[in-house]
């Protein structure tokens, strides 16, 4: 199939009291799944790294040119999976892995303070709440100030909004790897329809404005 999605979607390494990130093991277990024969599924392991994420994602939209980057997270505090509508520029005064944090404490010169997603979390998590699989979805406006807001925002920015964050428990938090990568399959499949289903309004919009 020549026109398949391409999708990227990324964990964290480990760091701090995180000794495994389960947003990886659970990034893990999606490619195991995938996400259906249309889409090209792509992952990688994120660095706790401020510097690194800056050098990173440009060349990771560049190379892969994803119709869609899903940044997935752990939260210590998340008990549910959870969606995050925008991200931050600034407020990065937490140290990363390297013992660094950026001096101006923000993402992006000049850029605006929030940047949201063009995907509407509050439908997504409908959607996915509503079709019972057994996992509890909901939706957030506070990424957390440290480096899953800082690499969302960065995508955010660089793809004018075309990027999605998940925020994932630690593992047996209650759910368990398996759990996480069904979780996962079931947001991404969901935001993928949205894209299309917005594609094809804003196509038909087109056609009749012509």
């Amino acid at each position: 199939m020549a026109n398949k999605k391409k999708v990227v979607v990324t964990g964290f390494e480990p760091f701090g009291e995180h000794a495994v990130n389960s947003s990886w093991v659970a990034v893990q277990e999606l490619e195991r799944l995938g996400l259906g024969e249309a889409v090209d599924l792509h992952v990688c392991e994120i660095p706790v790294e401020y510097q690194a994420v800056q050098n990173l994602l440009p060349s990771l939209w560049k190379e892969q040119q994803p119709q869609l980057v899903v940044h997935v997270g752990v939260s210590g505090l998340a008990t549910t999976v959870t969606l995050e509508q925008c991200g931050h520029n600034k407020g990065y005064k937490r140290l990363d892995n390297c013992s660094f944090c950026p001096a101006s404490q923000c993402c992006m010169e000049n850029g605006p303070d929030c940047i949201k997603s063009v995907l509407d979390m509050d439908a997504v998590c409908k959607r996915v709440n509503d079709s019972d699989i057994g996992i509890a979805v909901s939706v957030s406006k506070d990424a957390g100030r440290y480096l899953c807001d800082y690499t969302y925002y960065t995508s955010l920015y660089l793809r004018q909004g075309h990027a999605a964050f998940v925020h994932v428990p630690p593992l047996g938090k209650p759910y368990s790897s398996q759990d996480l990568g069904r979780g996962l399959q079931a947001v991404i499949q969901e935001m993928l329809k949205l894209l299309e289903e917005e594609e094809h309004k804003h196509n038909e919009h087109c056609n009749h404005s012509h």
